[in-house]
């Protein structure tokens, strides 16, 4: 039986969970997600785990934070003059926005904070200093 490898193209379907058993994300319901392995498409722990199995397989893999998203970083967190916002954008806590870089490239952040006059901006990815848990079954090798 062919077993999945660094290359291959696969589809999986999956259900992520923090270590308290919440959900935070899953393929249920839908396409299984398709990607190469080693392409650096999607987390390296999650791409590892795949590496051995077999079409059908199906298991379930802790992936620690620095294997996953990373660790985070205070320096990725920044405050802003609120009045620095177009008048269009209404900050509010938990809300997503792009932020234009000095070299053209948009920073995905969150803001988590707002006070009279500033903003606060945290560029890590929202999973990022999380153990994540997948399960996980193979679908297909293409």
């Amino acid at each position: 039986m062919t077993k999945a490898k660094d290359g291959d193209t696969v589809k999986v379907h999956y259900t992520g969970t923090f270590d308290d058993g919440s959900e935070f994300d899953t393929s249920k319901g839908s396409d299984p997600m398709e990607f190469c392995i080693g392409a650096g498409e999607i987390i390296d722990g999650f791409e590892q785990a795949l590496i051995g199995m077999s079409i059908g397989d199906k298991k379930t893999e802790n992936i620690p934070a620095d294997n996953a998203y990373g660790q985070r970083k205070d320096e990725m967190v920044f405050v802003v003059e609120k009045e620095q916002f177009p008048p269009e954008i209404a900050p509010q806590v938990g809300q997503r926005l792009q932020v234009p870089m000095q070299n053209g490239q948009m920073l995905p952040v969150t803001i988590t904070e707002i006070s009279e006059t500033e903003v606060t901006l945290d560029a890590n990815h929202p999973l990022a200093g999380r153990d994540l848990t997948f399960k996980i079954e193979l679908v297909e090798i293409v």
